[in-house]
């Protein structure tokens, strides 16, 4: 009976590990849910990027009353146009006419 008590630990232990290993793998989030989530952070990341670079050119226009030789440099963004009352800010993938646009797919 002694003999029989580490192979019923160890199949015990087995048994218990198969069960937590087959919970875990079903709940794991599949590749497209994990594709869409990274996406998700990633256009979050660009909106917030948008936000501080309209910060930039509203402070510029406040005080000068135009967006041409504005800068925003340091913010991750890429000025392709400003002049007296609009500007176009963009990011290697997506773009942001303004002010008061939405980011749009492409360069402006």
């Amino acid at each position: 009976m002694a003999r029989g008590i580490p192979l019923l630990s160890l199949v015990l232990a087995l048994l218990v590990g198969a069960f937590l290993w087959n919970a875990q793998a079903d709940h794991s989030p599949s590749r497209a849910q994990a594709n869409r989530e990274v996406d998700r952070a990633q256009r979050a990341a660009t909106a917030v990027t948008f936000q501080q670079a309209e910060a930039l050119l509203a402070q510029f226009y406040a005080l000068n009353g135009t967006y041409a030789g504005a800068s925003v440099a340091g913010s991750g963004v890429t000025l392709a146009r400003a002049d007296a009352a609009s500007y176009c800010i963009q990011t290697t993938s997506s773009h942001l006419a303004g002010p008061g646009g939405t980011a749009a797919a492409g360069t402006c």
